[in-house]
């Protein structure tokens, strides 16, 4: 089976050094002190592009031969992969060409737009964006950098891994995001490769949950892509994925899946105790705590994984009203 090992992904971070922030990670005193355990946060979403999905587009790039680089890059996106691949794809001159659904929010579009990439706004899900990234291989002969399922995303992701257990490393539990597994199976391939008792638990939305799905059927299924808090999650994980499925299935201890109104105490929490403005997706690790569907009793990490949030949607949010609005 191929796979994503530790030495790709410790090739992977000395390939991106200079290239990314160094983000801090910080013992949380609320929520600490609500679980009698200690609780991490690793503050990712002060990345340099608001979002983790630097890591993985920096390395993949940086992989790239030099014809490639030429052909310029094109990728779906939910919109923090395409945000990071614009930034990348612009300090090397290239071309980026992202292609995302309209349930992409547009201050993720503005974003990507400011950075210089063709943006281009195809159907109602992932999926459907996905079949503009294939025609524009096959008939521009741009080279696709797919969100997750690809082995330089992963191995950059999963420098993530490296430094959180680097930081923490008596953790005996990680939360990670768990979307189309780029993220959650380079971390735990990361984690796991250096302190294989640290249990690694994927956190998602109850809303379209493709990975779980995929999980529990056995095999890649596709789901009804929805609307939710946690919009970075959404989109499917591909029929014929290669890596992330099996990855992700020996390599996560466990899947928990949230309601929207779960999702929405995370952000809450972060903004009022922790004075952190995190996304949706961002907020999951955070909201599982405060939900109690996490059962530890060592050492906690949890990942803060992005901040790009419509800041009129986050203000409703702290304000208790924009869940049924944005969900719906």
């Amino acid at each position: 089976m191929t796979t994503v090992t530790l030495n790709d992904i410790r090739a992977a971070r000395e390939r991106i050094a200079g290239k990314i922030e160094r983000t801090p990670t910080g013992l949380s005193h609320s929520l600490s002190e609500r679980l009698g355990i200690p609780v991490h946060l690793k503050l990712e979403h002060r990345q340099t592009t608001g979002s983790f999905k630097l890591r993985g587009a920096s390395n993949a790039i940086a992989s790239l031969s030099a014809e490639e680089k030429a052909r310029g890059v094109v990728a779906a996106s939910t919109g923090n992969h395409g945000r990071a691949l614009a930034h990348a794809a612009k300090l090397e001159g290239m071309r980026a060409v992202i292609c995302m659904s309209r349930l992409v929010p547009g201050n993720k579009l503005d974003e990507i737009r400011r950075l210089g990439a063709d943006v281009r706004i195809i159907g109602n899900s992932q999926d459907e964006a996905q079949q503009e990234v294939e025609r524009l291989v096959a008939q521009e002969g741009l080279v696709m950098l797919p969100p997750f399922d690809h082995p330089a995303i992963i191995a950059g992701q999963g420098t993530l891994g490296l430094k959180m257990i680097e930081q923490v490393p008596d953790a005996a539990l990680v939360l990670v995001q768990l979307s189309g597994g780029g993220l959650a199976s380079g971390i735990a391939a990361a984690v796991k490769g250096v302190s294989p008792g640290t249990k690694i638990i994927g956190v998602s939305m109850a809303r379209g949950a493709a990975m779980k799905a995929s999980l529990d059927a056995g095999r890649p299924v596709e789901v009804e892509e929805l609307p939710t808090l946690a919009d970075s999650l959404g989109g499917g994980i591909g029929l014929d994925n290669r890596l992330t499925f099996a990855m992700c299935r020996d390599l996560l201890d466990d899947v928990i899946l949230l309601s929207e109104d779960e999702i929405a105490a995370g952000i809450r929490h972060a903004y009022e105790q922790e004075r952190e403005i995190v996304e949706g997706a961002g907020a999951v690790g955070i909201a599982a705590l405060l939900a109690g569907k996490v059962k530890a009793t060592g050492p906690v990490v949890v990942l803060l994984s992005g901040r790009n949030i419509d800041m009129n949607t986050h203000r409703k949010i702290v304000c208790g009203d924009a869940i049924a609005e944005r969900a719906a």
